[in-house]
């Protein structure tokens, strides 16, 4: 029997003990499962209170079993939920009994949403977007993954699919008239300016500039400086907790940490990065070079340097801003022929903290734009949107054949169809469905 023929069984809540488990089954057998378990079949979509045994009668639990019959149902399939106790016995004891039927098997990670797809329940990009929900770490992170989810860019491509399709069958009404010109032109005419319009509308959405993804990945702010300026001290008074050791020893940061934090709804990652010095020493010479690449990489770099030895910035960087740290201990020793520091801090107080994340709340806020409004949130999407508009692109050349304007009209929809997940897009499901967690 394929897989997807079988029937699949999960726990659909979190880590147990806890007061109520859902264990789904989706397939062909779900309700031989609910009458093996129950003794019967419930009504559709109406929660009713049951006797769970064994398949030799022996009482599992006292539940809660639903009834969802395909294709009315979250997969498209057959699916049953049953509402457990959520202790570690009654759910061992249950999947027990679930195992041990016929053509019943347990769940891979993400094929609950993977056969939703399969049965046309939803497309890859709000696939994609459930994948973004259920990771979301912030506010607008949730906010835009349900934007996906709802279909906000897969309704916009199929339209645009459709659109394609329908300036294609005139082309190619066109070819067909071709010995009558009037006829040919009337209908090739019209198709390029629909071919136009299209092409322009897609040409804008990928004008965005990334805010969907930024979003959806988030801005990373790297703390770099010299040993001993207080990196560590400072990623632990932003974090709110001890996630860095703080030590007066040089070189006692030798990988790089990160913190996740979310500042207003943006989502952004610290890191902590060793101190940068010279040393012969080559764990921390390793440790010196991740903490080069990574600040290099991050969207901000904090160059922290203290109140006695103000030093000027040792990495690169698109934005650095220089902090100076321990300005309670401040002694008028500073260098004054350095550039002057953006803010000054005690992170072992907390003296300016505050002031410094409403500036990098500030710094989100003009990063991520308006990322509301942002319809592309991966690469995949940006790279078949833009195979697609280079294709409408080259069809409407000046002089191109009619033939050969068809032919790009049909690469641009089967551009948009990957996107869409429903052409020639195997290669990516394993990848995109394994982010998934069981039961999902």
């Amino acid at each position: 029997m394929h897989p997807s023929d079988q029937t699949i069984f999960a726990l659909a809540t979190g880590a147990l003990p806890s007061a109520i488990a859902i264990v789904r089954v989706s397939g062909p057998r779900a309700g031989d499962v609910l009458r093996v378990l129950t003794g019967s079949l419930p009504p559709p979509r109406r929660a009713v209170r049951c006797d769970l045994r064994d398949a030799v009668g022996e009482m599992i639990d006292d539940g809660v079993a639903l009834w969802f019959p395909g294709p009315a149902s979250a997969t498209g399939e057959d699916v049953a939920e049953l509402h457990i106790h959520g202790s570690r016995a009654v759910a061992a004891a249950l999947i027990k009994t679930l195992s041990s039927l016929q053509d019943v098997r347990p769940a891979e990670p993400g094929e609950f949403t993977r056969r939703a797809f399969e049965n046309g329940k939803l497309d890859l990009t709000e696939a994609e977007g459930l994948d973004d929900l259920i990771h979301a770490d912030t506010d607008a992170q949730r906010r835009q993954a349900l934007r996906q989810l709802r279909g906000v860019l897969g309704d916009r491509a199929r339209r645009w699919r459709d659109q394609i399709i329908e300036a294609l069958a005139l082309v190619e009404a066109g070819i067909d008239f071709s010995d009558e010109g009037d006829v040919a032109d009337e209908l090739i005419g019209p198709a390029r300016a629909k071919i136009a319009a299209l092409s322009a509308e897609i040409a804008e959405v990928l004008a965005e500039q990334g805010r969907g993804e930024r979003l959806r990945d988030g801005m990373v702010v790297a703390i770099a400086g010299p040993p001993n300026v207080g990196k560590s001290t400072l990623i632990n008074r932003l974090a709110r907790r001890e996630v860095a050791i703080v030590s007066p020893h040089a070189g006692t940061t030798r990988d790089v940490i990160e913190v996740q934090l979310d500042l207003d709804g943006y989502p952004v990652t610290v890191i902590d990065t060793a101190g940068l010095r010279d040393s012969d020493d080559p764990v921390e010479q390793e440790g010196v070079r991740r903490a080069r690449s990574r600040a290099a990489a991050a969207d901000l770099v904090l160059w922290l340097s203290t109140a006695v030895d103000l030093s000027d910035p040792d990495v690169a960087g698109p934005e650095i801003w220089r902090v100076r740290n321990k300005i309670d201990l401040a002694e008028e020793r500073a260098d004054r022929s350095l550039s002057r520091p953006d803010f000054g801090i005690s992170a072992g107080t907390g003296e300016g903290v505050a002031d410094l994340l409403r500036a990098l709340t500030r710094f989100a806020a003009q990063y991520f734009g308006a990322a509301e409004a942002g319809l592309i949130t991966r690469e995949r999407h940006r790279t078949l949107l833009a195979d697609a508009a280079a294709s409408l692109a080259r069809s409407l050349r000046p002089g191109l054949a009619e033939e050969i304007l068809a032919e790009e009209l049909r690469a641009a929809a089967h551009s948009l169809g990957r996107l869409l997940g429903r052409v020639d897009v195997e290669d990516v499901l394993g990848e995109i469905f394994g982010r998934f967690c069981i039961g999902k």
